[in-house]
């Protein structure tokens, strides 16, 4: 995904304070954003913005640490679209790289994955703003992805190493959570064991199925013996596309089967491959579009598209017309 310099707040986050007892409209008021910036469709910030969206909630906070109500509270209710795919993933690694080609469009924010036989590190880098970056954000991203780590894989995963730009003063608070001591150092990162990185979600391909129309969500398991090759790669693709696995390779792998006999069995049924797999997509995308909720660059992102414009030139060639104006048909 390419830089953005505009970010969409998801509307969920109103539930996400809501149960951090943090008042929405205060957020909105001390952040000096517009007053009915949550019940605008699809709501936009500037890095500026954004950091002082965060500072904000801090500030109506009234003392209360920020990052670690993320912690408390932090539920898949209040996921966005990408980020239930990152649930579907088969395991951390997988997810982190997934958020790391969404992240951009979600805040100021790059992220690079750097790892070694032991162990894996995730940093954050901001850009687009010269100001103090508020370090209840810095903690809040390292708690969300501890969090989701113990989320996805129903085990108490323990960083190897948690660095931070600015030490939380309640330090005892955050040893407890995290498992481990955070340390002061000029990046924003945090390190898991690829034991931990590698470890099974028990999260994959369930959370995401509420997006899917119900003729599309049939899973792989409950095709009968009778199933045609087409059907069953439509199956798997559902199920892979969110957590990013498009390749004919991994498609073959979980039908038990080799790519060329894949590839001969499609071919006896008078299709290839790239057809299913566009088909599909196609059938997705405007089940999404009629959800308008989910952005362009959200659904890019979850038919496993890097690049939103690679999207909107696929779906144009499929229906002749930019899926911004086919959502627009929609809701004539």
């Amino acid at each position: 995904m390419k830089i953005s310099s505009k970010f969409s707040i998801y509307a969920n986050c109103k539930i996400l304070l809501k149960d951090m007892d943090i008042d929405v409209q205060a957020v909105v008021a001390y952040s000096k954003l517009p007053a009915d910036i949550l019940n605008r469709e699809i709501a936009y910030l500037t890095p500026q913005e954004y950091f002082a969206w965060w500072a904000a909630i801090e500030q109506v906070a009234e003392g209360r640490d920020v990052p670690l109500l993320v912690a408390e509270h932090l539920s898949v209710e209040v996921f966005d679209a990408p980020l239930f795919a990152a649930m579907c993933s088969p395991h951390l690694l997988t997810a982190l790289k997934r958020i790391q080609l969404y992240k951009p469009l979600r805040g100021p924010m790059k992220m690079n994955l750097d790892g070694d036989d032991k162990t894996t590190k995730m940093s954050l880098y901001c850009y687009g703003f010269d100001g103090f970056v508020p370090n209840v954000l810095a903690l809040s991203e390292m708690v969300f992805f501890t969090k989701l780590a113990r989320m996805a894989t129903r085990h108490h995963v323990v960083p190897v190493k948690v660095t931070l730009p600015e030490l939380p003063k309640n330090m005892a608070a955050y040893e407890a959570f995290f498992g481990c001591t955070p340390v002061l150092g000029n990046e924003l990162s945090i390190t898991f064991q690829n034991e931990d990185v590698e470890r099974p979600f028990l999260t994959a391909n369930s959370s995401m199925w509420g997006y899917f129309e119900e003729g599309l969500k049939k899973k792989l398991a409950d095709l009968s013996g009778t199933a045609t090759t087409v059907e069953r790669v439509r199956a798997v693709l559902v199920e892979s596309l969110p957590a990013g696995e498009s390749a004919i390779d991994v498609v073959a792998a979980k039908l038990s089967m080799s790519k060329r006999t894949l590839q001969r069995k499609l071919s006896d049924e008078q299709t290839s491959y790239h057809e299913v797999l566009q088909h599909v997509r196609s059938q997705l995308a405007e089940h999404y579009l009629s959800k308008s909720h989910v952005t362009l660059g959200e659904i890019a992102f979850l038919l496993g598209y890097q690049e939103s414009n690679s999207f909107i030139r696929a779906f144009t060639g499929w229906h002749g017309v930019s899926p911004g104006s086919y959502r627009e048909q929609l809701a004539s």
